[in-house]
């Protein structure tokens, strides 16, 4: 998992909130503090392929009080195994994974810019919410939200 995060953050700065540069020196501990029962990452594999061809996570956003909320993060394709429906894939893995625990919808955060990630999104069902935001590293660079009914 950290080396493919840590592959896509540099082949695809913009489209993170976070950096190669503050997520290269995370410990072990730091890693592993990302896998946890309001979270999971899924790597997706390509047949006859030992590297992963993507990543997506999906983590349980607010808390109970607040309203609870699924959210995908972490998405990223290699750019070798674009157009393998590979996105298509580990979205189906996010939201599988959201409907077992319950929820009926599943959110998510794209850079305005970023066409190839919201065509993606729009084949999976997702939708823009009309929310929008800075991107926390980059306020150059403005995120839309998504939702998608379960």
């Amino acid at each position: 998992m950290r080396d493919v995060r840590l592959t896509a953050l540099r082949e695809a700065p913009d489209a993170f909130g976070s950096t190669y540069a503050r997520e290269a020196p995370f410990t072990e501990e730091q890693w592993l503090g990302r896998l946890h029962d309001r979270a999971v990452t899924y790597l997706a594999y390509l047949p006859g392929s030992a590297e992963p061809a993507g990543i997506a996570g999906v983590y349980i956003d607010g808390d109970a009080a607040g309203g609870e909320r699924p959210e995908v993060v972490s998405m990223w394709v290699r750019p070798t195994a674009r157009g393998q429906k590979v996105g298509e894939t580990l979205i189906g893995a996010t939201a599988d994974w959201s409907r077992r625990h319950g929820f009926a919808d599943l959110l998510l955060w794209v850079t305005e810019s970023n066409a190839p990630a919201r065509r993606l999104y729009e084949r999976c069902g997702f939708t823009l919410t009309g929310e929008r935001m800075a991107l926390p590293r980059d306020p150059a660079l403005i995120e839309v939200e998504m939702h998608c009914p379960l």
